[in-house]
């Protein structure tokens, strides 16, 4: 998508599982061409341990994951995003700041793997669950030529909203 660093804003009501994961995750296949981030309309101020324990094992850094508010995102001097997706439903039905620059928005949805009970185990099944929801629809993001013009990734990253499981890997 050009040759400049794309900036990728991730949405989620607490900003503590969800959003950081997607987060990691765009800096991770991103592969210096994305840059990522993550914020919330009601952060909750520290991250989920899952989603750091997570990210851990599979090598991704860490260090500077903090639960935030959207509104630093908005905010005069802030990175100016080029893509906004909400991750979670609640955030997607609550009124946004106005971003700058107009960003090309979606909402991909997913399951809530903080909301999880149960022994250790199935709750990290969870987050695993929520990790390769996200993971498949950012690889097939990054894929997205960047010479669409804006309407075509719209509707391209809208696509990548909607897909199931069984259809996420099949391209867009």
């Amino acid at each position: 998508m050009a040759d400049t660093v794309k900036n990728v804003l991730f949405l989620c009501t607490g900003n503590t599982a969800r959003s950081i994961l997607a987060e990691a995750l765009i800096d991770h296949w991103g592969q210096g061409r994305f840059k990522g981030y993550s914020a919330g309309s009601y952060p909750k101020g520290t991250v989920n341990p899952l989603a750091i324990e997570l990210l851990s094992q599979f090598g991704m850094p860490t260090r500077d994951m903090r639960s935030k508010s959207w509104d630093e995102f908005a905010a005069p001097g802030a990175p100016v995003m080029d893509f906004v997706f909400t991750v979670c439903d609640q955030a997607a039905g609550e009124q946004c700041p106005i971003w700058p620059g107009h960003p090309i928005t979606a909402h991909w949805g997913v399951p809530d793997p903080a909301a999880a009970e149960g022994s250790h185990a199935m709750r990290m099944l969870a987050f695993r669950e929520a990790f390769s929801k996200l993971e498949r629809r950012i690889k097939l993001f990054v894929e997205l030529r960047a010479a669409l013009d804006s309407k075509t990734m719209q509707a391209k990253v809208d696509h990548i909203g909607h897909l199931d499981d069984r259809s996420a890997g099949k391209g867009s």
